[in-house]
């Protein structure tokens, strides 16, 4: 018998864990939600799918 290893959980770095995403919108003052496509909404995902490098509206970041 295979002995499951269980992956761990990491907290999603595209929405910080809540499973959604704020889209900026003109005028300024409004914004839109969206559902993270990251994690599926989940706002956890499985540590060996993390892209060390990530793009976002701040730049360019490592997850550390």
């Amino acid at each position: 018998m295979e002995k499951e290893t269980k992956t761990k959980k990491v907290f999603c770095p595209k929405c910080g864990g809540n499973g959604y995403i704020r889209l900026p919108q003109k005028p300024p003052n409004k914004e839109h939600i969206a559902q993270c496509v990251e994690c599926n909404s989940e706002g956890e995902i499985d540590e060996d799918q993390i892209d060390p490098i990530y793009v976002d509206g701040g730049g360019t970041h490592r997850v550390q």
